[in-house]
């Protein structure tokens, strides 16, 4: 009996699916939750398994084809026999089919190696005749006629009929090469020792001839086109939503990070040996965002139709690199959060994301959202609101440069930040108040402790 492979429900915003990278090909045994495919949403990428066991009679729908929540992209045909190998009945019989094409060819391998021993000894021939065959008539000197030239006398002009097709194949006059043989005749051996000579030497006019004109292009020059995934479709349809819906302003400041590098220096080794993970900067940064949006509660809201909805809860979303695109998971209750609560989280976000293993109900919601360019490299940007949400917050690399402290000139590890936000929801003065509380409390994490 035959089982439907469906492309499962992925939530009410999900309509459409396509179809990745097939595991197995039809004819294979496959085992009952084995990974089957690849789907990719709009939201993440995700394997389907198998949904019993038996052998993939028919795939449906091929790799980078669309389909939609419900299709049918396969069909299993139920078997536990593994007797033939792994093999249903089905897939055995085009197999023994093959077999007589297989056995025909045999008896005609003998009758091609027949002829094959026989043409060398009849190609051959005219190949090594004039070197081998010199009748009297060969060793007679000819007249030639090269590049359109009259046929000249004399010594300079006996040319052997060896050498005569060298020079025909090199595009070579008899006047260029110098020749060795009796009586100034001109030898094969003298074509091909003028051939070696000209390899040799630097050849600046065809280096300078290759060089592509004015208005050419080099030769080879390729395009490859390539389908925008459900995803990334989806992340360009978002982004440029967000432009067009919000009022986007960005501002900016930097922080010293010098108070938060010697404090993970202190207690690094003893938050590891307790927690087997190291201490990082986003659990500061993901601290001083809640401490922020308790100040600013606009930061955290969201604008709905004609209406601002505020929220008494923080979940706060991580940028992460995913396998096949950017991805957002959600901390939720991100109040509640320990450091090392933090820390775990985001580590195991960022594992799954390069597996295509973030769950899709770990990307809905949020009501902020980080986004760390400095892993990359990213001195300053202005990072883009995850719509519907009214702000988003830029890290950067740290670096040291000189800053003034106590009228002194020192050298600090300094990063830039960011914070783009939804000016119909949040004003200028807020905006900047926002960033500061989070400058200050980066800059005094003690203050974390006691929540001021």
């Amino acid at each position: 009996m035959a089982v439907d492979v469906k492309v499962p429900e992925s939530g009410e915003s999900i309509s459409e699916v396509q179809i990745g990278q097939w595991r197995k090909s039809e004819g294979d045994r496959v085992e009952a939750d084995e990974v089957l495919v690849e789907i990719e949403t709009d939201k993440a990428a995700m394997d389907l398994p198998a949904p019993t066991s038996g052998i993939l009679v028919k795939i449906l729908k091929k790799d980078g084809e669309d389909a939609a929540p419900g299709d049918v992209i396969a069909q299993i045909e139920q078997s536990n026999d593994r007797g033939d190998g792994g093999k249903s009945k089905a897939a055995s019989e085009p197999k023994a089919a093959k077999e007589p094409l297989k056995k025909e060819p045999p008896p005609a391998q003998p009758e091609r190696k027949e002829p094959f021993q026989k043409k060398p000894p009849r190609e051959e021939p005219p190949l090594e005749k004039p070197p081998v065959r010199k009748t009297p008539d060969e060793e007679k000197p000819d007249k030639i006629r090269v590049s359109g030239k009259p046929e000249t006398d004399g010594a300079e002009g006996r040319v052997m009929p060896a050498a005569r097709r060298l020079l025909a194949e090199h595009y070579l006059d008899a006047g260029e090469v110098e020749p060795t043989g009796p009586g100034g005749r001109l030898l094969k051996e003298d074509v091909l020792r003028h051939v070696e000579r000209s390899a040799e030497q630097p050849q600046e006019a065809p280096s300078e001839a290759r060089e592509p004109a004015a208005g050419e292009y080099p030769e080879h020059r390729e395009e490859q086109i390539v389908p925008m995934s459900p995803l990334r479709r989806v992340i360009a349809k978002n982004l440029v939503a967000a432009q067009q819906n919000a009022a986007l302003l960005t501002t900016f400041n930097e922080i010293d990070m010098s108070e938060v590098i010697a404090l993970r220096k202190q207690h690094q080794e003893a938050f590891q040996r307790k927690y087997s993970i190291k201490l990082g900067f986003m659990s500061f940064f993901v601290k001083a965002v809640v401490e922020a949006l308790k100040l600013i509660p606009q930061v955290n809201a969201e604008v709905r139709e004609s209406n601002i909805v505020y929220r008494n809860y923080y979940d706060v979303g991580i940028a992460v690199g995913g396998g096949k695109g950017l991805v957002v998971p959600i901390l939720r209750n991100a109040e509640r959060l320990s450091f090392a609560d933090i820390e775990l989280a985001i580590a195991d976000f960022a594992r799954r994301a390069q597996d295509n293993k973030i769950d899709l109900s770990e990307l809905k919601g949020g009501t902020f959202t980080i986004s760390n360019g400095g892993i990359y490299g990213s001195m300053l940007s202005t990072p883009i609101v995850n719509a519907p949400q009214s702000g988003i917050l830029g890290l950067h690399a740290i670096q040291d440069r000189p800053v003034v402290r106590d009228g002194q000139v020192v050298v600090r590890p300094m990063m830039y930040v960011a914070l783009t936000y939804d000016h119909r929801v949040v004003d200028g003065s807020e905006a900047v108040t926002f960033l500061k509380h989070i400058k200050d409390v980066v800059e005094q994490p003690a203050r974390m402790l006691i929540e001021i």
